[in-house]
């Protein structure tokens, strides 16, 4: 199970610390987020205490309607059950009832500046990708013509070699060597990097080089939905390589189904340009058209009219 701490989540999102520091290492294991309207009333069954707490408006005005014990009361039985931190939205003040049960039970008590709205939507966008299920696989991450795809092959095969092609042209670069896959909502398959590796290209005879200093902030991206699978493999003199019929081939990544593709390397062969057609092919398919289909509609065309 992924997981992130407290602290993370600070970082991350820019929030201010307002009591209870000492919860800052606690672990947040789920991306669901609650909003505790019934348990501020008094009724603390199902209590969701594995989620973080959310303070809009509503909440902090029905506290602030309340009498002095009535509140301390209400907001002690929800800090009793040790969230992982509570966090108040649109700057709201007057919080000493709060910062003193979050001091109390070493529950984090955390303000952002911004509308209840747009905090969820930036806390469910980050405990979404950063909890969810992932895989590490050996190969190149790229961004082509706003195609996410992944390059794989053995090693020595050139994947990096031609990651360095695709970057002089302009496309980007999300990870090299170890890709991170993560499954987002169970359709939407993300590539990304590890964190060490981030930015870095690794040559065989030159050695380590860092893409955005090398080529600038625009060569490189954080990440990329992954719509493509490429394969490089040695030239097989022995295998028939079929350049006419759509094979509508796939692999699959925690459940998820990706467009997969073999591309044969021989001397000779601009394979950086190969995948950038690919990734346009792709592009086109997405819309509706297919060569292939056209070219036998064509044939079809021609012999009808040699017929008649």
């Amino acid at each position: 199970m992924n997981k992130i701490t407290v602290r993370q989540l600070v970082e991350k999102l820019n929030l201010e610390i307002i009591a209870g520091e000492q919860g800052l290492d606690y672990e947040i294991t789920t991306d669901e987020i609650h909003r505790p309207g019934l348990p501020l009333t008094g009724y603390m069954v199902h209590f969701s205490s594995e989620r973080i707490q959310l303070l809009g408006k509503s909440e902090i005005t029905y506290l602030h309607s309340l009498t002095e014990e009535e509140r301390n009361k209400r907001i002690g039985n929800v800090i009793k059950e040790r969230p992982p931190c509570i966090i108040i939205t649109h700057n709201q003040e007057g919080l000493t009832y709060l910062i003193k049960h979050c001091n109390t039970q070493g529950v984090a008590l955390l303000r952002a500046k911004e509308h209840t709205t747009r905090v969820i939507s930036r806390l469910s966008n980050y405990l979404e990708k950063e909890l969810a299920e992932s895989i590490g696989i050996h190969g190149v991450c790229m961004n082509v013509f706003g195609v996410g795809l992944i390059i794989r092959g053995e090693s020595g095969i050139g994947k990096s070699e031609t990651a360095l092609s695709l970057i002089e042209k302009g496309h980007r670069l999300i990870s090299d060597d170890l890709v991170i896959l993560k499954n987002i909502d169970n359709e939407t398959l993300i590539g990304t990097h590890n964190g060490t590796n981030r930015d870095f290209l690794s040559l065989r005879g030159i050695g380590m080089v860092n893409v955005p200093r090398l080529y600038g902030s625009g060569a490189f991206q954080e990440e990329t939905i992954i719509e493509l699978d490429i394969v490089l493999s040695a030239w097989d003199e022995q295998k028939y390589y079929d350049a006419m019929g759509p094979k509508n081939e796939a692999v699959e990544y925690l459940d998820v189904a990706v467009p997969h593709i073999e591309i044969p390397v021989r001397p000779g062969r601009d394979i950086a340009a190969l995948i950038e057609v690919a990734a346009k092919n792709w592009r086109l398919e997405q819309q509706g058209y297919t060569a292939f289909n056209e070219f036998q509609e064509r044939i079809v065309q021609t012999i009808k009219e040699s017929s008649n």
